[in-house]
């Protein structure tokens, strides 16, 4: 598969999550405070709870109903109750449009 257009990156604000879904998999999108996009796994690991709807604090994404905080770059959870990672995704900045493909993972082992 390749790369879809997730959104305009005009779209994004500082700190707010944008949930996006391509090709039935749901993405956090996140323009973080030093200007770095960021995408991972909408759905949190603890529970069926959308990611997006959550608090950015740093490179740190924070569930709403449980408080698990996910990286922004690895996706691994940073405190209980989550204890599995959420995928990170690649990205790519083509003009003004995000691009995500939604089978393409980071390697993010060494984070």
């Amino acid at each position: 598969m390749t790369a879809q257009r997730a959104c305009a990156v005009s779209d994004l604000q500082e700190d707010t999550p944008l949930r996006v879904e391509l090709d039935g998999v749901p993405i956090a999108v996140v323009l973080d405070s030093e200007g770095d996009i960021h995408a991972i796994g909408d759905t949190c690991t603890h529970g069926d709870i959308s990611l997006s709807e959550g608090f950015v604090e740093g490179t740190t994404l924070e569930c709403w109903a449980h408080g698990s905080a996910f990286s922004l770059c690895s996706g691994k959870p940073l405190n209980l109750p989550a204890y599995e990672p959420v995928p990170v995704y690649v990205t790519e900045i083509v003009g003004d449009d995000l691009m995500i493909d939604p089978t393409v993972t980071k390697d993010v082992s060494g984070l």
